[in-house]
């Protein structure tokens, strides 16, 4: 389809948008502890008389809320009646892989998917939406997403708003391209519709109160620089996974794809006004997808006649109103403390390098595709074993023209600091995703704690979804040693391995072994491929294998004599 077309009708959209003004669509919520969510083939009506097929979730885009409390016990059922494969992954949970609903757990046409695990996070705006390998930008950019609302018993002794949909809202902000068709235009620059909720050129009634806004940047590429016309002060006072200290207050605050951010308003002074929460964009950096220019040496195709990039932009209009009883007016001093682990803890420390992929033909500095530590994604690679209970250093180094938003499953962290300098007030806080400018390096601190599985691996990636569809992702083990065994060796008694965990050499002992005679071993890597090592005896019954060359992670083993087959398994740290 004709791009400049696509784009044509995108302007025209946007400008015949701005006659009319819609009342922002405040979702539905559920409450547990069983939350019902049918995944289905759907339709709107964004531009009447025109129908846009979408995807939804008990509705016809988006999805309901779902409020929770930190302990409660859930089940969640996504029923998925699309006539394609889908999953549904918890967008900065702590919970085991197999509930995390990452590549590895597809839920396929006409079948239920239903985790069942404890609500472990802290109180804080967290959201849902697919991560089916290769197709995750077009479910959620066709309308799966939704918001999670966790609250707990620290967050509920602050006089704090949190009256759903009448002093505390949820606001899902996303561009969208349609085409000719008004179709939902995958990956491109003519994303110039702007929709929170899923409503254009949305306006909402607030109270001449204290008010909170809880932000999620969910488009699939773009990023926002949210601040009041006028430069109104706000105070943020939550990040990705948790309260903050304390409120920070900001004129600007910026989200790349995937964060969240919790902000409190006072409009106390206000009723009878109107103004607008806007998106910043002039002011944004070379690098960042939504600044005047995206890249020194590219760009993309359309980027500069978008009119959303480089420019200020109109989110959502406020019409405050008469407060409501027992109005919430005034702006807290401050919040439990934070807890970050301290380097001096750190166990390890890894290096992420974000790369273009040049062995690629059609190569963009700008489009991609992009690598971490120079390897393509691929469904059965593991890249990093990590360790229960591990606290780790990790550090993002991005070689790249553009900015990436670096996502990692299970775990909350701290930003430790960029380019040597602390992270900006407001960044401090529990975070799951952090933007890395290009030529930038970022470190951060986390403990992989509570869940472990040696054969079921988490998810890192971009999020921006084209990138993450290309292969800008990663797969990493939590191991727990203590559950390493050595299967029928053991119980047998015949044959003794030693030391495990091993490090440069692992030794088999078969003195008591009841066959005479030759056998064989074969070690394997946890894909099941055949891995070699030299093996020689160092006296009577005693082989040693050299494995300091291995890398890290969890190996298995067998041994076939004449009559029998022993089989176990060690690690490698």
């Amino acid at each position: 389809m004709n791009k400049i077309f696509c784009f044509c009708i995108a302007l025209l959209i946007s400008c015949l948008s701005v006659l009319a003004q819609n009342p922002l669509h405040i979702p539905d919520t559920l409450t547990g502890p069983i939350y019902n969510l049918t995944v289905k083939d759907s339709s709107k009506i964004f531009f009447p008389p025109n129908v846009t097929p979408t995807y939804g979730m008990n509705g016809d885009l988006l999805a309901p809320v779902l409020i929770m409390n930190k302990g409660d016990n859930i089940t969640l059922n996504v029923i998925n009646e699309l006539n394609v494969s889908t999953t549904m992954h918890w967008h900065g949970f702590h919970v085991s892989p197999q509930n995390d609903g990452g590549p590895h757990q597809i839920i396929n046409p006409g079948t239920t998917w239903s985790p069942s695990f404890k609500v472990l996070n802290d109180a804080a705006t967290y959201w849902f939406h697919p991560h089916l390998h290769e197709n995750t930008e077009r479910q959620v950019n066709k309308g799966l997403a939704g918001m999670i609302i966790i609250r707990d018993s620290i967050e509920s002794t602050y006089d704090l708003p949190r009256k759903y949909g009448v002093d505390d809202f949820p606001l899902i902000v996303q561009s969208k391209a349609f085409d000719v068709l008004y179709q939902l235009a995958p990956f491109n620059s003519y994303d110039s519709i702007i929709m929170i909720n899923g409503t254009i050129d949305p306006y909402l009634q607030v109270p001449a109160q204290v008010i909170r806004l809880r932000l999620l940047a969910a488009a699939s590429t773009r990023s926002f620089n949210f601040g009041l016309e006028g430069n109104i002060p706000f105070y943020q006072i939550a990040s990705d996974g948790g309260m903050l200290d304390q409120p920070v207050q900001l004129t600007r605050l910026r989200l790349s794809t995937g964060e969240r951010a919790e902000i409190l308003i006072d409009l106390s002074a206000l009723q009878g006004q109107s103004l607008y929460l806007k998106s910043y964009a002039s002011e944004f950096p070379i690098g960042i997808i939504g600044a005047a220019q995206v890249s020194l040496n590219d760009t993309l195709p359309g980027y500069y006649t978008n009119p959303l990039n480089g420019n200020d932009y109109n989110l959502l209009r406020f019409d405050v109103t008469a407060p409501t009883p027992n109005p919430v007016t005034t702006i807290p001093n401050s919040f439990a403390p934070l807890n970050p682990w301290l380097e001096s803890q750190a166990d390890i420390s890894r290096d992420l390098i974000f790369s273009l992929d040049t062995l690629i033909l059609l190569y963009s500095p700008v489009e991609g595709p992009f690598l971490i530590n120079n390897q393509p994604f691929h469904m059965d690679s593991i890249n990093i074993h990590s360790y229960l209970n591990n606290i780790e250093i990790w550090r993002l180094i991005n070689t790249t023209d553009v900015a990436h938003p670096f996502h990692i499953h299970d775990i909350q962290f701290y930003i430790l600091d960029i380019n040597g300098n602390p992270p900006p007030l407001g960044q401090h806080g529990q975070k799951d995703v952090v933007l890395v400018h290009p030529n930038d390096t970022v470190r951060f601190i986390t403990q992989f704690e509570t869940f472990a599985d040696n054969n079921e691996p988490y998810m890192y990636h971009c999020h921006i979804l084209h990138h993450e569809d290309e292969g800008m992702m990663g797969h990493f083990l939590v191991l727990d040693t203590n559950a390493l065994v050595i299967e029928e060796l053991i119980a047998l008694q015949e044959i003794t391995l030693f030391p495990n965990p091993a490090a440069d050499y692992l030794y088999f002992d078969t003195k008591n072994l009841k066959e005479k005679g030759d056998f064989h071993i074969t070690l394997y890597n946890v894909l099941g491929q055949e891995v070699k090592a030299s093996i020689r005896h160092e006296k009577e019954g005693i082989l040693k294998i050299d494995i300091a060359n291995f890398e890290s992670g969890i190996y298995s083993l067998t041994i076939k004599t004449a009559q029998r087959k022993y089989q176990g398994k060690f690690l490698k740290p």
